[in-house]
């Protein structure tokens, strides 16, 4: 079980640090950066077994919160050109932060059973 721990966590790392890079051409790319580059460095503290379960615990709620908050008023999807970039945007952002927060869940889940 410890080497599938280690791999969720890098991988989920890798892909937060991809989604990192990728929100150059956002229309507030600084909050987003520093979101997924947290959620990378936490992710690899997963991996690594360097993290309190706690700590992703609140990660995950934090992350919770922020997808009810970022929801948008009215969903029309994903895809650009689909409806108001508004929402399409806000819907993605939310979404983010629900994987985020099922990921940490789980993590914290795992990093508990790990105490004993």
């Amino acid at each position: 079980m410890q080497k599938l721990d280690e791999y969720l966590g890098f991988l989920y790392g890798i892909l937060c640090f991809v989604s990192a890079l990728l929100q150059y051409n956002d229309p507030d790319p600084m909050l987003w950066i520093v979101i997924y580059s947290c959620a990378t460095i936490l992710s690899i503290a997963f991996a690594l077994n360097k993290i309190h379960p706690i700590l992703l615990a609140l990660t995950a709620a934090i992350s919770f919160f922020g997808f009810f908050y970022m929801y948008p008023e009215k969903f029309e999807g994903f895809e650009i050109g689909a409806g108001d970039i508004k929402n399409i945007e806000e819907a993605r952002e939310a979404f983010g932060l629900l994987i985020m927060a099922i990921m940490f869940i789980i993590f914290s889940f795992r990093a508990k059973k790990k105490l004993g």
